[in-house]
């Protein structure tokens, strides 16, 4: 199997923008929650904007932006975590027929500088003074941008209150002007190599995803009759993450903001706005997994937390096996023991997203099988997704009630996929962008080269199976695909992040980060406290428990393959430190480059 097309489920709109959404449900349905705002004080239930109450906001905006020269086609970049203002500031600029330029909050003065060339940005919205700075150093001529606007002072309210002489037929009439085709986003990539590229992305790929998404899976998000709620912490400057604000909007669904991913303060968020429905990455599943872990063993109930892990596994595999038409389901052992920990186990899991979420979407990069395969079995099924920037989030999917775990589902509806002949994934569709800011479509008859290798099982799930600019050549010829031994490393609950490495070396190598918290843990439960403060690539017993995971890794592949000498980093790789995406997979170039020396050493032993 080659190819594997899925009918549209919705038609591509004739006619409109994104901004349309707004003032449609304003309309029809004035009184229904829209946003939720985070409570100023613990414990305060989340303040909610109605429909009318947000176009009307949107509208003022937009007033607002055009007073300040703001025109159609105008770029406008965006500069902030993941806000409310955020929000209300895209679909205000789509009002007008504008175009957002997502950058993220963390970007450095030479990314920003490129991003404001290369757009030929016309203003500019940040959220605090530093990056009012970044982007002003940044500038070739600040004086030639329109404004440059900062959220902690106001500049929102600031806004609406300069727009009040500007006539709402003014605003209505740029609406009614945007066309599907028109540019929506230049989202730059996040790629792990190379400069990043603007792609260009019009208001139908937008509401080609979110509509097939809503159509699709929207009965996943909340029980029938419910107002399904979504808590948005990805980046909104990713495309995923702008993905999920929009269909929420579309939807109609109550969308709220978060501005940190971080577990110490996303977790609270989630226990106290509860939502229905999560949108996530693989990197937010493992870290509550590790953390529901390491709190039963130490509570003593590892052993107990163990048999709950296998009685899910084994329970979501049979139910995997009956949608398949392979099995039966769960046999009546297999149910009782299931049921077994449901309440010491599965509801205390569930209760991590809040305690309503009964699915969730995983996207940004693959997960693994057995940890979908766990959240199945404690009551949350986890879909998981392939896509990129330049195919507006997912262009793969999961089938509702047809999970296949380990693959990343069947093209979405609109969409096909194609396996080429040397196995890269090919896609095709409503949602493929537009191609790239100043440079030819480079899309050959439709279909967008992905980078990624992969392959389809007998039903048509795709698996990816890597990157083609990743493969390791040694020098001895060998060609190593390093992401099978990456990702079981990083199974294992000391091993934060694993860099394997080779290209024209040798043999195969390994930079190994320590998840500190899992460190700590590790070390209480054996009784090696006092050395708590040594550095981890000095620790003797750490090392033994490392290399002993590094040969259960070499178990998965040939000698030639496998990972003859690895060293143990006193840092993570961090997203602030450019050596991740905010997706959080791994620029291996960056880490390549920052840790030269250490794998130099590697050799040189």
């Amino acid at each position: 199997m080659r190819e594997v097309s899925v009918e549209r489920l919705v038609a591509p709109p004739v006619s409109g923008g994104l901004a349309d959404s707004v003032f449609h449900t304003a309309a029809t349905h004035p009184k229904r929650p829209q946003l939720a705002l985070e409570p100023t004080e613990p414990g305060a239930p989340w303040l909610t904007v109605t429909a009318a109450r947000f176009r009307d906001e949107v509208l003022a905006l937009a007033r607002g932006l055009l007073a300040e020269g703001v025109r159609p086609g105008d770029r406008v970049v965006l500069m902030s975590r993941t806000r409310p203002e955020w929000t209300l500031l895209a679909y205000a600029l789509w009002t007008l027929g504008a175009e957002v330029v997502p950058v993220y909050p963390t970007s450095s003065i030479e990314q920003v500088r490129w991003v404001l060339a290369d757009a030929g940005v016309r203003a500019a919205v940040v959220e605090h003074s530093g990056q009012a700075m970044t982007v002003a150093a940044a500038s070739a001529d600040p004086g030639a941008l329109l404004g440059l606007w900062q959220l902690d002072l106001g500049c929102t309210a600031e806004l609406a209150e300069r727009g009040a002489e500007v006539p709402e037929d003014e605003v209505l009439r740029l609406r009614a002007a945007v066309r599907p085709e028109a540019t929506a986003v230049i989202c730059y990539t996040s790629g792990t190599t190379g400069a990043a590229k603007g792609c260009v992305i019009s208001h139908a790929n937008l509401a080609a995803e979110c509509d097939t998404l809503i159509a699709g899976w929207g009965h996943l998000l909340a029980p029938r009759g419910e107002q399904p709620s979504v808590l948005a912490f990805l980046p909104l400057a990713h495309c995923y993450g702008l993905m999920v604000a929009v269909t929420c909007v579309r939807g109609g669904y109550l969308l709220a903001h978060q501005p940190e991913m971080a577990p110490a303060l996303l977790l609270p968020a989630l226990a106290s706005f509860r939502p229905t429905f999560l949108f996530a990455v693989p990197y937010i599943f493992e870290r509550i997994f590790d953390e529901a872990c390491r709190e039963a063993e130490g509570a003593g109930h590892g052993v107990i937390f163990e048999k709950a892990r296998a009685a899910a596994v084994a329970h979501a595999e049979a139910r995997e096996e009956r949608a398949a038409g392979t099995g039966p389901g769960p046999g009546p052992v297999t149910r009782l023991r299931h049921s077994v920990y449901e309440r010491a186990v599965y509801a205390k899991v569930r209760a991590v997203f809040g305690g309503r979420v009964r699915a969730a979407v995983s996207g940004g990069s693959p997960l693994r099988r057995e940890l979908g395969l766990f959240f199945q079995g404690a009551g949350v099924t986890v879909y998981d997704g392939y896509g990129l920037t330049e195919t507006t989030a997912a262009v793969t999917a999961q089938p509702p009630g047809r999970v296949r775990f380990g693959t990343v589902g069947r093209p979405l509806p609109g969409s096909t996929v194609r396996i080429a002949g040397d196995g890269e994934v090919w896609v095709r569709g409503d949602t493929v962008f537009r191609g790239y800011l100043h440079d030819p479509p480079g899309l050959a008859d439709g279909w967008l080269a992905t980078g990624d290798t992969g392959r389809f099982d007998p039903d048509g799930y795709l698996v990816i199976t890597g990157r083609k600019k990743d493969v390791i050549i040694t020098s001895g010829g060998k060609s190593v695909s390093p992401q099978l031994l990456e990702e079981q490393l990083r199974r294992h609950p000391l091993i934060a992040q694993c860099l394997v490495v080779g290209d024209n070396r040798p043999y195969v190598a390994a930079l190994l980060t320590v998840d500190q918290e899992a460190l700590a843990h590790w070390r209480r439960l054996h009784g090696v406290s006092g050395r708590a403060a040594s550095a981890p690539a000095d620790d003797t017993e750490l090392r033994a428990q490392l290399q002993r995971a590094v040969n259960q890794a070499n178990t998965l592949v040939s000698r030639a393959e496998s990972i003859r000498a690895f060293e143990i980093l006193p840092v993570d790789f961090t997203r602030q430190e450019g050596l991740m995406t905010p997706s959080f997979k791994l620029r291996r170039s960056a880490v390549a480059d920052t840790y030269a020396e250490v794998i130099e050493a590697l050799y040189a032993r």
